[in-house]
């Protein structure tokens, strides 16, 4: 009697799978993630020497921007940055100010390596 039961609980279960898998097809199956981008580096100064530094993001399409604090080396980070944006990277440190760097979305790499040299203020 029991084995009955739990015979019929099972094919009810698998049948309610089967028909949620036909309505809905996307139904048990893991939602594929876009790809994203990162970009790396290390800001350094005139002796190639890491230093502490800021290095700020711009999202070009909605004007935000991300700022990231670099290690005692020099070395920042930033990651889930979507593909089809352009950014704006530059580095500030001890009064200086790095060149703008331009992440463009027709470069289709997803890992970037950008690295700033600051010169000393004139």
């Amino acid at each position: 009697m029991h084995r009955t039961r739990r015979s019929l609980l099972i094919l009810a279960v698998a049948g309610a799978a089967t028909s949620a898998r036909a309505q809905f097809p996307g139904f048990g199956k893991k939602k594929k993630e876009d790809p994203t981008r990162s970009v790396k580096g290390q800001v350094t100064d005139e002796h190639e020497e890491g230093i502490r530094a800021i290095v700020q993001l711009k999202n070009t399409r909605t004007l935000d921007v991300k700022s990231f604090h670099t290690n005692d080396v020099g070395e920042y980070y930033f990651h889930g940055l979507d593909l089809n944006v352009d950014y704006e990277l530059k580095a500030l440190a001890q009064g200086r100010q790095s060149k703008t760097r331009t992440v463009s979305s027709f470069d289709s790499r997803t890992e970037l390596i950008y690295n700033f040299r600051l010169k000393p203020a004139s």
